[in-house]
């Protein structure tokens, strides 16, 4: 169906632009703008996180000196280092 509408001059300026740098007409543009505008959006199922678990004791607890160590061990910052021995 031919219809006529009233767009600004730059909004057309940059539609054409659009549609010469994809390789395409105005009339997709303008038709698929539409779909999209007014096709309703598919629902999406949320989001689920799947189950998992741990294996082992559990967690430790340690003061944060050792922490700290564990954290820096084989980093530079620790005595147990590589390099510093």
């Amino acid at each position: 169906m031919k219809t006529t509408v009233e767009i600004s001059d730059h909004l057309l300026r940059r539609a054409k632009e659009h549609c010469a740098e994809r390789g395409i007409s105005l009339r997709e543009l303008i038709e698929s703008s539409l779909r999209a505008m007014l096709d309703p959006p598919k629902a999406k199922s949320p989001f689920r996180l799947k189950p998992f678990g741990f294996r082992g004791e559990g967690q430790i607890q340690h003061d944060w000196a050792t922490i700290r160590e564990l954290a820096y061990t084989g980093r530079g910052g620790a005595e147990t280092d590589d390099h510093n021995t």
